[in-house]
């Protein structure tokens, strides 16, 4: 049974830069070589990362995401009231991609294994959701609904939003879209006492 190592100081605190580079310019442009101008490093340096540029990308993608979520539940920490914990949720989502540009969005769209870290985001978000929106039904703040159906279809937009459909279709970024969402689910499924 192997172990990962843990990262250096060093290579955590490249992997901050690389994200930084990423969320502003997106990742497909660059080269090895490129990044490792940029970071003022060796192209050795940035092998100890990963064994290559695209699985370099994909590690950048998934820290990217992981700290998102990290950041959404501590954010969310705390808070008693299903509303409260499922509009902040979202809020925060919007926030956090609302960091990247349309590039980064771009090439996590167009290379599969980024796509498929982010689509593995997306579906631990709606999980989270459908828990939200339980805990709302069962707290008497949110109406009886099927809550997995709801969670799936909210899942389905988090996919339309990721997969760049949404955007394409209605001009808008995916932090936007979040935000609709996030009005759409609590005004859809508020208790009519709560609406009023």
């Amino acid at each position: 049974m192997t172990s990962r190592r843990q990262p250096t100081a060093r290579q955590r605190a490249l992997l901050s830069e690389l994200e930084a580079i990423f969320l502003s310019e997106g990742f497909s442009q660059f080269t090895l070589d490129d990044l490792a101008a940029r970071l003022r490093c060796s192209k050795s340096t940035l092998y100890a990362l990963a064994p290559s540029k695209e699985q370099l990308a994909v590690k950048v993608v998934t820290h990217f995401f992981k700290g998102a979520a990290e950041l959404l539940e501590e954010r969310i920490d705390g808070i008693d009231d299903a509303r409260k914990i499922l509009g902040e949720y979202l809020a925060g989502i919007s926030e956090y991609l609302n960091r990247a540009s349309a590039a980064f969005m771009t090439d996590i769209a167009e290379f599969a294994p980024a796509r498929d870290a982010y689509q593995l985001n997306s579906r631990a978000a709606a999980r989270r959701i459908r828990s939200f929106i339980d805990r709302g039904v069962a707290d008497g703040v949110f109406r009886e609904v099927h809550a997995r159906l709801i969670a799936e279809m909210a899942g389905l937009i988090i996919e339309g939003i990721q997969t760049g459909v949404i955007g394409q279709r209605t001009g808008v970024t995916d932090a936007e879209a979040f935000t609709a969402l996030s009005e759409l689910l609590l005004g859809g499924i508020a208790t009519k006492n709560v609406l009023n």
